[in-house]
């Protein structure tokens, strides 16, 4: 991958964790009851999917993938690969807030893990989501 699209993939996966962040942000702040660390992170997480997802299909793979049927597996596939990432991230954000018992420890927690998860699920898409053929065009 050429440097500028490490660059871009940084910018989108930086605005896909301000996303996931600042949704945690929000259900923290309407719910902070039993387990709102839990709720938040799944809200958060969510939210930061849906958007990486565009930003990745259009602007990083160029995925013409035509169809909703065809894009429904896709995201299908997509998620799927998110569990890893999403183990990295959710594990980096519940040890920082554990050991760290601090306000700010669970977003640096959670930036710390999505900066991580992003850097794997990069690669983890280009070989299992947004297929190249031999001849570099996306698989339908």
């Amino acid at each position: 991958m050429k440097i500028t699209m490490w660059i871009k993939y940084a910018v989108f996966a930086g605005a896909a964790i301000g996303v996931n962040l600042g949704t945690q942000a929000i259900a923290l702040a309407v719910y902070s009851g039993d387990y709102s660390i839990y709720i938040a992170m799944v809200f958060g997480t969510g939210a930061g999917l849906v958007v990486k997802y565009i930003l990745d299909k259009l602007f990083i793979f160029y995925d013409k993938t035509p169809g909703v049927r065809d894009n429904v597996k896709k995201f299908a596939v997509y998620t799927v690969m998110g569990i890893v990432t999403t183990a990295i991230f959710w594990g980096s954000e519940l040890l920082f807030d554990f050991l760290i018992k601090a306000e700010w420890s669970k977003f640096a927690g959670g930036a710390v893990g999505l900066t991580a998860g992003y850097t794997v699920k990069y690669f983890l898409d280009r070989r299992f989501v947004f297929v190249k053929n031999e001849a570099g065009a996306q698989k339908e």
